[in-house]
């Protein structure tokens, strides 16, 4: 079920792909399963994402935060910061790339500007709670030498980064990553990453 069901959401059938997705959760957790759970659920919050269902979403990554922390299979976990920082900037988005908060939260955030922000809590401030989230995915995947997801994780910063004007920082950082390698340039991500690299040119 997992497979079908993460199959049906790349194919865009994200509400099929995500109720797939829980009933192979659910078997695997009848069966006492506790490894690879990890990997499930970022399937299912990428599902959620892509459906737009960011109060799920943000339930499952903190699902997935707890068996992280309990099993200690940490290979996914570059992939579930970068998942989070996604659904934290859709959860909040109004139009376009503006953020609709509140006067006191507004006021809130600039107290708390000067602390660090912890990648694993909500904040008043979506964008950094996002672009912490992504940097943190980054350092994740470099320790982990898990290119792919260094890759995922820098568009995603990138993206966000272009959004707010820094397109040249943006570029520098995902033309370091983009560089590194040396094939498997038909694949979804590296041509994704071509076609960003060109935008912010």
């Amino acid at each position: 079920m997992r497979d079908r069901g993460w199959a049906f959401a790349q194919r865009g059938l994200h509400q099929e792909g995500l109720a797939q997705l829980r009933q192979g959760q659910a078997a695997s957790l009848a069966t006492g399963a506790v490894l690879f759970q990890s990997k499930l659920l970022a399937c299912m919050i990428d599902a959620c994402w892509k459906a737009e269902q960011t109060v799920e979403g943000f339930s499952v990554v903190a699902e997935a935060f707890a068996a992280v922390d309990k099993t200690g299979e940490r290979h996914n976990e570059a992939e579930l910061y970068r998942l989070k920082g996604e659904l934290t900037l859709q959860h909040f988005k109004v139009q376009g790339s503006k953020f609709q908060v509140s006067e006191r939260q507004k006021a809130k955030g600039k107290r708390q500007k000067a602390k660090t922000i912890d990648p694993r809590s909500l904040t008043p401030d979506p964008q950094g709670e996002a672009e912490a989230c992504f940097l943190k995915a980054i350092e994740i995947a470099r320790k982990q030498q898990a290119k792919s997801l260094e890759l995922q994780a820098v568009m995603s910063l990138s993206r966000l980064w272009q959004q707010q004007g820094k397109k040249k920082a943006a570029h520098e950082m995902l033309a370091q990553i983009y560089g590194w390698f040396t094939e498997g340039f038909d694949t979804a991500d590296l041509q994704e990453a071509k076609v960003l690299l060109q935008e912010l040119t």
